[in-house]
């Protein structure tokens, strides 16, 4: 559905995207993840026509976004960082406007304007003004906006930026419920959003993709060790009984509770587990500790203050 093939954007002498390609097959969630000034932005503007690159080609259904803007828009949905609505124009008014905008035919804007604000839960307030709405509900507008014309395409940039903890998982649910029907990029710096949310993860760091998988496959991949998490009534002269576990790598102890790192093997845990047993320290848990994705991030990106969006 999208095809990005050695894509490059400079700005002067300042490279924000350097001959970077991935593709994003038909009704997949993919989040896109890098620090501030990675070329996140750059990117999606690219994609949606709203800047041309210095080299490289972008593809969306097929069309070439240059060669073919006209039918790309037709297929995108695009919610910027900072939502695209007027203050002075009704909720309704609004979206009826974008959709003529977006050359929906005339029959079809109703229908498209109430699905968009039922899947937003927009419709209490759709006779209001814009400029009169919270922040979290201006947010909906815009995915609203995004979603109008029934794209086949959505790029999302920060989508749940400014609503509250119960808006945000209704927003999650949304995006969730658009695999298959959709194909959506999602952009954001909340972690949490992205596991939740996207089946795929691709991340940028200086304008360079450094990684591209799964979560489960970037996991397995940038992990050489193992962690658990240890509880026991009995803490003294424990960490002994740890050291001698051997493929240690370091461990931490805090409130009878210990996060050991093993090497990577398939019998660190029964190694682990048999001589917390035998301590006779009396143990209250023991799990495994799944790497996250920040962690993940972390060791993948780096600060870059002299980047580009």
């Amino acid at each position: 559905m999208i095809e990005i093939s050695h894509l490059t954007k400079k700005y002067g002498n300042i490279m924000a995207i350097n001959n970077i390609s991935f593709s994003v097959q038909k009704g997949e969630i993919v989040g896109f993840l890098g620090p501030n000034g990675a070329g996140k932005t750059t990117t999606m503007k690219i994609i949606t026509g709203f800047m041309a690159p210095s080299s490289g080609v972008a593809k969306v259904a097929g069309h070439d976004v240059f060669e073919n803007p006209i039918e790309v828009k037709k297929r995108i949905g695009y919610l910027p960082e900072t939502p695209p609505v007027y203050s002075d124009m009704l909720v309704k008014d609004y979206l009826e406007y974008v959709a003529r905008l977006k050359k929906m035919p005339s029959n079809k804007i109703t229908k498209g304007v109430e699905q968009a604000l039922e899947k937003t839960n927009l419709t209490q307030v759709h006779k209001r003004l814009i400029g009169n709405l919270s922040k979290g509900f201006r947010q909906r507008v815009g995915i609203a906006q995004a979603l109008v014309h029934s794209p086949e395409v959505l790029i999302l940039d920060e989508p749940t930026v400014g609503l509250d903890p119960k808006q945000v998982i209704e927003i999650r649910n949304l995006i969730k419920g658009l695999a298959g029907e959709h194909t959506v990029i999602l952009s954001t710096h909340v972690l949490p959003e992205v596991t939740a949310t996207c089946k795929r993860i691709i991340i940028i760091n200086k304008g360079e993709i450094v990684a591209e998988d799964t979560f489960e496959g970037l996991s397995s991949r940038m992990s050489d060790t193992r962690r658990f998490y240890v509880r026991v009534r009995r803490p003294a002269n424990f960490e002994g009984h740890i050291k001698s576990v051997s493929g240690v790598r370091s461990f931490k102890f805090a409130n009878n509770s210990f996060e050991v790192e093993l090497d990577k093997s398939d019998d660190s845990n029964e190694k682990l587990s048999e001589v917390v047993v035998k301590s006779g320290a009396g143990l209250l848990e023991f799990r495994a500790v799944d790497v996250s994705l920040e962690d993940i991030f972390l060791k993948l990106t780096t600060t870059d203050t002299g980047g580009v969006a």
